[in-house]
């Protein structure tokens, strides 16, 4: 069967560009393995974060990937819900 969609959620102790790096390659590679993706079988993906987080472009740490060069990758805002979680 294929793969429609997957998501993954993930968090950073603060606004920097090296910890949102991190830790989008943490998530990416938890949600290949775990799903046996291999980069030709992603039509697109998308990264949301939360507002307190602008010190880097989540798509920018995917795109040191090999293999990656080819998928397209969108950043976005998460809706700032109050009392939603921060740092996400």
């Amino acid at each position: 069967m294929a793969t429609r969609g997957i998501r993954g959620a993930t968090t950073v102790d603060g606004n920097s560009a090296e910890g949102i790096r991190e830790r989008t390659l943490e998530l990416l590679e938890v949600l290949v393995g775990d799903n046996g993706l291999q980069p030709e079988d992603v039509a697109s993906a998308t990264f949301t974060v939360t507002d307190d987080l602008d010190a880097e472009f989540p798509a920018l740490a995917v795109r040191s990937l090999t293999g990656w060069e080819e998928v397209p990758l969108l950043c976005a805002r998460e809706i700032a819900v109050q009392g939603a979680l921060s740092g996400c």
